[in-house]
């Protein structure tokens, strides 16, 4: 009803804004925590959570252990609830909303379903309506009900509900998160909260995930640790390296700094370890120094070990792309000319063919970004400026070379031609100084007159 009528019947009634989106979040949210339980997680509807246990509860002490844990922890988040444990999704989903929860095993799901209300099978509302109609009001009336005129008279959705909640036919979940490739996963019987005991697990959890890796021949690229409180709290701990890599030793030292001054809660119950992104590294010959390391990455020279384990502490400790490596990008434009890379050489974010189009000698060590204007007096419209203003002096010039014409790439509209020249002071100061812009012929000037921007210094 609308609420006009609802308060007209009950002036006292309180009400909430609804926010479907913070909703959303919560839900998320909730998925997230029952990760503890199965990485199989996903939300159900806008109200509901699915957990494909399959192979976990024996972890638990059990489907009705793990279904108890599972309640305990959704209500201390503050939510109420049905849960229930079925051997099909549909079977699950119809119990735990027509039937105040409960478990039916693999050979139960019929009698389980046979008395709940037709609209347990997740039929629309008007399938539902036209079945009533007929008589056909509990799931159990269609287990006598010949399929062929059902289906013709009904369409084929109450055979194909019925069939998944029974199990005739697979009704797979997708995951809110899809499962690792290469994890590694700890539960404890009672819980953690010590650092040292939260370090020893990660190692232990650190040799798993490599020894994986290693047979299949790959490297972490990122790593992500997730640690379930008991208090139902979740922390995530992510960190990456500029090349993959599969040394334990050396990617404990990355979550060192990230566990300083961690808040266990009540303590952790469990512990996971995903390789969030891994890359081929095949095994190679290691140097001499390297074989007597303990922080051989599968791979590298003992040279190039000790730099990307230097730089992964240092992107881990200020930041991811806070550490870069400069290169050239292949363009004429100085301003365009340098682009941020990989930390390490050999990274997928180097550009395969940049090259200096330029002679080094020819640029300045210092770039002004963006160039500064500058009022330049030049004695021919395309000849040298001889004087200009900088910093609040007039700067007479003595010696010029140039120019050397920069056109813009075709394709960028805002890429005017530049007339480069490097000129030198009486003090022997040195600049690269440009006029933007052309005269046309005759020398008059253009409609837009050309600028004069000086760009950079030399050393």
């Amino acid at each position: 009803m609308t609420l006009a009528d609802a308060l007209a019947l009950a002036p006292g009634l309180a009400t909430r804004p609804d926010d479907p989106a913070a909703a959303a979040r919560r839900l998320d949210s909730l998925a997230d925590w029952a990760r503890r339980f199965t990485p199989w997680t996903a939300p159900c509807g806008d109200d509901g959570l699915w957990l494909d246990i399959t192979g976990c509860a024996r972890l638990f002490g059990g489907e009705a252990a793990l279904l108890a844990r599972l309640s305990a922890g959704v209500a201390r988040r503050g939510h109420d609830h049905f849960a229930a444990v079925a051997a099909t999704p549909g079977a699950a989903w119809a119990l735990a909303r027509f039937a105040g929860g409960g478990a039916a095993g693999a050979g139960e799901a019929r009698a389980a379903l046979a008395p709940l209300p037709m609209a347990a099978l997740r039929l629309p509302e008007e399938t539902v309506a036209a079945l009533a109609r007929v008589g056909l009001r509990r799931v159990g009336d269609l287990y006598s009900v010949p399929r062929a005129p059902l289906a013709r008279r009904f369409g084929r959705a109450p055979l194909d509900r019925l069939d998944r909640a029974l199990g005739r036919r697979a009704e797979p979940i997708a995951p809110r998160r899809p499962p690792a490739r290469h994890a590694a996963r700890r539960g404890f019987a009672e819980p953690v909260a010590d650092a040292a005991s939260i370090s020893a697990v990660l190692d232990s959890l650190l040799d798993a995930l490599c020894a994986g890796l290693a047979r299949a021949g790959l490297g972490a690229r990122r790593l992500v640790l997730r640690l379930h409180r008991v208090d139902g709290g979740a922390h995530a701990i992510s960190v990456g390296a500029a090349r993959a890599r599969r040394d334990a030793r050396g990617l404990a030292r990355l979550f060192a700094e990230r566990l300083d001054g961690l808040d266990a809660g009540l303590g952790i119950e469990v512990m996971e370890l995903e390789a969030a992104r891994a890359e081929p590294l095949p095994p190679a010959q290691a140097g001499f120094a390297a074989a007597f390391s303990d922080s051989g990455a599968g791979g590298d020279s003992g040279d190039d070990i000790g730099l990307a384990d230097l730089v992964d502490r240092l992107a881990n400790r200020l930041g991811a792309g806070r550490v870069v490596r400069l290169g050239p990008r292949d363009t004429h434009n100085p301003d365009r000319a340098v682009r941020r890379h990989a930390p390490l050489p050999g990274a997928p974010a180097d550009e395969p063919g940049a090259d200096a189009a330029w002679p080094a000698a020819a640029r300045p060590i210092r770039l002004f970004a963006p160039p500064r204007p500058v009022a330049a007096v030049a004695l021919a419209p395309d000849g040298p400026p001889m004087l200009f203003h900088w910093r609040g002096r007039a700067v007479r010039v003595v010696r010029a070379s140039g120019p050397e014409r920069i056109a813009g790439e075709w394709w960028r509209e805002d890429s005017p031609v530049r007339d480069y020249y490097r000129v030198e002071d009486s003090a022997g100061a040195r600049f690269w100084i440009y006029r933007e812009g052309l005269y046309d012929e005759g020398g008059a000037r253009a409609p837009a007159a050309p600028r004069w921007f000086l760009h950079g210094v030399f050393a």
